[in-house]
């Protein structure tokens, strides 16, 4: 097994802590202990809960972008943008446990403002921009935009509702139907 370095393990517990019990609610306390640091070396390696969330937000981004490299791999934009549908279905037990991670993240830290609010909104804007590429290479030109924001609409709205009613089957459905719209574009 790789050790993970102080630094990993401290991001780590921040991005678990965030998600079950929202980034405010957590304290730099709670990261070190989750992590099994002392809390003294938080600061050597993030000198404020802002830095620690700048991290989270470029963990996901980093993460968001690697998944749609994998995507971009498919053979067509219909295919791609099945696989982005696929990919909230993959996780709709833990997105009727939990709710969406990055969609809780996002909307907790511009509730607050800030510097971590800002770069937060970097995640949706990539994701929506990815998407509009999707749709132009489908040939739906000015539409696209509009066509991108009803599905990213459609899937956070979606991983909402799913962990509202802790009912993932909410999920199965709104893919299937979603699955069928893209196929009839």
């Amino acid at each position: 097994m790789v050790p993970v370095d102080k630094r990993s393990r401290l991001l780590n517990a921040a991005v678990g802590l965030a998600y079950r019990n929202g980034f405010g609610a957590t304290s730099l306390a709670d990261i070190a202990s989750e992590a099994e640091v002392p809390l003294g070396n938080v600061y050597y390696y993030f000198k404020t809960k802002d830095e620690i969330g700048e991290a989270i937000v470029d963990l996901r981004l980093s993460q968001l972008t690697a998944m749609l490299q994998r995507w971009d791999a498919e053979p067509s934009p219909k295919h791609r943008l099945y696989r982005c549908i696929e990919g909230v279905l993959g996780n709709r037990d833990s997105l009727a446990e939990r709710g969406c991670a990055i969609g809780t993240f996002c909307s907790e830290v511009h509730k607050a403002g800030g510097t971590v609010a800002s770069r937060a909104t970097e995640i949706f804007s990539r994701y929506l921009a990815w998407l509009e590429i999707q749709f132009r290479a489908l040939g739906k030109g000015k539409a696209s935009r509009g066509l991108a924001v009803h599905l990213l609409s459609a899937l956070q709205g979606v991983s909402l509702l799913a962990h509202t009613f802790h009912d993932p089957g909410l999920v199965t459905m709104e893919a299937k139907r979603l699955r069928d719209w893209i196929e009839g574009l």
